[in-house]
């Protein structure tokens, strides 16, 4: 049963890869890097919205619905986003990411966020999570 479980995860996960990648315009950008979010995970970002997160512990997605710069001397962007985890023992939820980008020379960007985040695999229960990564933007 959790074998299907993440199978179906999983497939839902990369059908939505497979169908906003179809979907970019000319200005879309694709980013792929490694973060510490579920576990040790592997990252693509397309279109500067939708984050996928394929790691040792389980799989997210997320969906940054607003974004913006930060009034400072430096390349910082501010965002909010909306998204669910599934971890591969069969927990699962809603989070909230908040977290800041700082975009490096030769399209290198650092990210960090939070995310308060909803479990509801066996009972209704609120926890804080917390992510940070590195990705290239092609």
């Amino acid at each position: 049963m959790r074998s299907l479980k993440s199978a179906g995860i999983l497939f839902a996960c990369f059908s939505s890869f497979s169908v906003a990648t179809q979907a970019q315009t000319q200005d879309s950008s694709l980013a792929v890097g490694l973060a510490v979010d579920q576990q040790l995970s592997a990252v693509v970002e397309l279109n500067r919205t939708m984050r996928f997160i394929v790691g040792n512990d389980g799989v997210a997605f997320d969906y940054l619905f607003a974004q913006g710069d930060l009034d400072t001397q430096y390349p910082l962007t501010w965002y909010v986003g909306g998204g669910a985890w599934a971890e591969w023992d069969d927990d699962f939820g809603a989070r909230l990411p908040i977290g800041i980008n700082w975009s490096l020379p030769h399209n290198w960007e650092v990210y960090g966020q939070v995310q308060p985040e909803l479990d509801l695999h066996s009972d209704v229960e609120l926890q804080i999570g917390a992510a940070a990564g590195i990705k290239y933007r092609f």
